[in-house]
């Protein structure tokens, strides 16, 4: 349907699920580019590591809240998975990619932090395991209501990994 040759097809992906999972990433990457791009506007209000990583989130929540058919995509995908995968695509006009970007701001906060890769593992199964039901099927609660509770564990989390 796509007026390819199959063998063409296969010079780009290695088979269909292939293809799904780079869509997934290109995506996700996309979500991120977005919300980092919104937390550069806001660069000036928005100084304290936490808070950085809250807004980051907050975006990422918002624009999967606002595209359920997105949501649903990427939901068994959604992780850390996605995340490691989309490591090593540029998002901005540096080339950076989300790796980079999360050790600038890690860089930036003021604080050292024990094992960052385990923070952000952490938080990033956190948020994809908390959103999912809350978005689609408002359980436990919508996720206007569940986003304090998300956030303060978020929150405990970095605090428990600064040295």
């Amino acid at each position: 349907e796509a007026g390819v040759a199959k063998g063409t097809f296969y010079l780009y992906f290695k088979d269909k699920l292939d293809i799904r999972y780079k869509l997934i990433a290109f995506k996700s990457s996309e979500i991120f580019k977005n919300a980092y791009n919104r937390l550069n506007e806001e660069r000036e209000r928005i100084q304290e590591f936490e808070k950085q990583i809250i807004f980051l989130i907050d975006q990422v929540i918002n624009e999967l809240t606002k595209n359920p058919t997105l949501l649903k995509l990427i939901s068994k995908h959604l992780g850390w998975g996605i995340f490691k995968n989309s490591l090593v695509e540029p998002i901005d006009d540096a080339q950076r990619n989300i790796y980079d970007i999360y050790m600038k701001l890690l860089s930036e906060s003021g604080h050292e932090f024990r094992e960052p890769e385990v923070m952000i593992y952490l938080i990033i199964e956190l948020v994809a395991g908390s959103c999912y039901n809350s978005i689609l099927m408002n359980q436990p609660m919508t996720i206007k209501e569940l986003k304090p509770y998300l956030y303060e564990s978020i929150c405990l989390i970095i605090r428990n990994h600064q040295i």
